[in-house]
C-alpha cells in the first residue's frame, strides 16, 4: 500500500472520527438541556476554531426569521428580505454571482429543512470554486447542514414545549375563570308571591364578562343589578370577580346609599383596571311595603319597566366605572312600581347580535318580545327570547356574551 494511499485512509478516519465527536458534542449538549446561546457557542467552536473558517452566518425561522449566529460579517442585516432572497434554494448552491449585498460576501448557501419546512440557512465563506471544481472545503457542507438540522430541530422543540407550558398554564386559567365566573351568579334567584326573578346566560367564549346578581337586604329590601366590563378573556373575568366581590363587601359592611356606592365602585375599577378597562353598571333598590324602586345607570344598555302595554326606559345615573377617576355626574332615579311590574335587564350581546344580513337585534325588537310574551314567567320567557336570539343569529357566532335578567314584582 503507497504513502498516498495510507495518508488519504488516515484523513478519512480522522474526518470519520471527527464528524462523530462533533455530533456527539452537540446532542450531548442538547440532552443537557443547554439554551440557545450555549448551543450556537459550540457550534460557532467547530465551525471557526475545527474547521477554520471565519465568516458565517446562520438564519433560523421561529415565528419569524431571524439571524441567531454571525461570524465576521459586519454588515447590515436587518433590511435584508430572507423570505424572497433565499427561500428558492432548496440544495447547497454555490454563489456564483447575486445582486444582494450580503449574498455577495459569501460563497455557500446551506438550506436546512425539516418535514420539508425551511427551518434554517447558513451562509459561509471560504470555499473556492475554479471554474471547474470546488475545493475540498465543500465535503463538510453535508455535514454543517446535518449538524445545523439536529441544533434547529432542537430550538423549534424548546419553542414548542414553551409554547405547549403556555398553552396549558392558560388552559388551567380559563379554568380558573370559568369557575370563578360561575361563581358571580347566583344559584337561587326567587319565584314567590312577592316577585318572580329570572335570568339567562351565554357566554361568547369559555370566559365572558357579563355579571348580574341578587341581593337582599332585610324582608322588604332588595337590589339587582347588571354589569359587563369592556374586553374579554381571563382579566375581564378577574375584574369583574373583584368587582362583584367589591358590591358584596361595601352592602355588608356599609350602610346602603347608591351615590356612596357608587363612587366607591368607580374608585376600585380605577384602582384595578389602571384605565385599560372599565365596567358598564345597572344598579336598581326595590322596596316592597313602598314599591319605590330606586337605580343608576353607569353607562350600561337602558333596562326598562313594563306591564306589557307601556315601556319606560331606566337611563338616569352616570359614565361607566373606570372611565375618569371622577364621575363628572351621579343621577339617582326614582319610580313608583304599579303591581305586576317587569323590569329587564339585558347586556349588549342581547341587542348588538347580528343577522345573516348585518341587521341587529335591536332594542325594539326586544320590547316587543317582552310584551308578547308578558304573560309567562320569567323563566319561560326569557327562554323564548333567547330561542329568537338563535333564530336571528341563524349558524353565524355570537358577537358577544349575551345576558337577560327579568323581574317581576306582584
Amino acid at each position: 500500500m503507497t504513502d498516498s494511499i495510507v495518508h488519504k485512509l488516515e484523513n478519512q478516519i480522522q474526518l470519520k472520527d471527527f464528524k462523530l465527536n462533533s455530533l456527539l458534542e452537540i446532542t450531548n449538549a442538547i440532552n443537557s438541556n443547554q439554551n440557545v446561546e450555549q448551543l450556537m457557542q459550540l457550534f460557532e467552536f467547530i465551525v471557526h476554531e475545527q474547521l477554520r473558517y471565519d465568516k458565517f452566518i446562520i438564519f433560523n425561522k421561529q415565528d419569524q426569521w431571524d439571524c441567531i449566529l454571525r461570524r465576521g460579517y459586519k454588515g447590515k442585516i436587518r433590511n435584508f428580505d430572507i423570505q424572497s432572497e433565499l427561500t428558492r434554494f432548496s440544495e447547497i448552491t454555490m454563489i456564483e454571482s447575486s445582486q444582494s449585498d450580503l449574498l455577495k460576501e459569501f460563497d455557500v448557501i446551506v438550506p436546512v429543512f425539516h418535514k420539508e419546512q425551511a427551518l434554517a440557512y447558513f451562509l459561509i465563506k471560504g470555499v473556492e470554486y475554479d471554474g471547474r471544481h470546488y475545493s475540498n472545503e465543500l465535503n463538510y457542507m453535508s455535514f454543517i447542514q446535518t449538524l445545523i438540522n439536529v441544533i434547529v430541530v432542537a430550538i423549534e422543540n424548546k419553542r414548542m414545549a414553551k409554547v405547549n407550558i403556555h398553552q396549558e398554564r392558560y388552559r388551567r386559567e380559563l379554568e380558573i375563570a370559568s369557575d370563578m365566573q360561575k361563581m358571580l351568579f347566583p344559584d337561587d334567584l326567587p319565584s314567590n308571591k312577592q316577585m318572580d326573578i329570572s335570568a339567562k346566560y351565554k357566554p361568547r367564549h369559555e370566559v365572558g364578562g357579563d355579571y348580574y346578581d341578587f341581593i337582599q337586604i332585610n324582608d322588604d329590601e332588595y337590589v339587582i343589578c347588571i354589569a359587563d366590563v369592556s374586553g374579554k378573556g381571563v382579566s375581564a373575568a378577574m375584574l369583574m370577580a373583584n368587582f362583584q366581590a367589591t358590591i358584596r363587601t361595601l352592602f355588608e359592611f356599609q350602610e346602603f346609599e347608591i351615590e356612596k356606592l357608587i363612587i366607591a365602585l368607580n374608585e376600585k375599577v380605577m384602582k384595578n383596571a389602571k384605565g385599560e378597562k372599565f365596567i358598564t353598571f345597572f344598579l336598581a333598590h326595590y322596596h316592597a311595603e313602598t314599591r319605590e324602586l330606586k337605580y343608576i345607570n353607569a353607562g350600561h344598555n337602558h333596562p326598562f319597566i313594563t306591564d306589557g302595554k307601556f315601556v319606560e326606559e331606566l337611563d338616569q345615573g352616570c359614565i361607566g366605572l373606570g372611565m375618569l377617576e371622577e364621575l363628572p355626574f351621579i343621577n339617582i332615579g326614582t319610580k313608583k312600581l304599579k303591581p305586576n311590574t317587569t323590569i329587564v335587564l339585558y347586556t349588549d350581546g342581547v341587542v348588538e347580535l347580528e343577522n345573516e344580513k348585518d341587521e341587529f337585534f335591536g332594542s325594539e325588537r326586544l320590547v316587543k318580545l317582552v310584551k308578547s310574551y308578558y304573560p309567562l314567567s320569567m323563566h319561560d320567557m326569557n327562554s323564548l327570547i333567547f330561542s329568537k336570539l338563535d333564530e336571528w343569529k341563524g349558524s353565524l357566532d355570537l358577537v358577544d356574551d349575551t345576558a337577560i335578567f327579568s323581574c317581576r314584582f306582584f
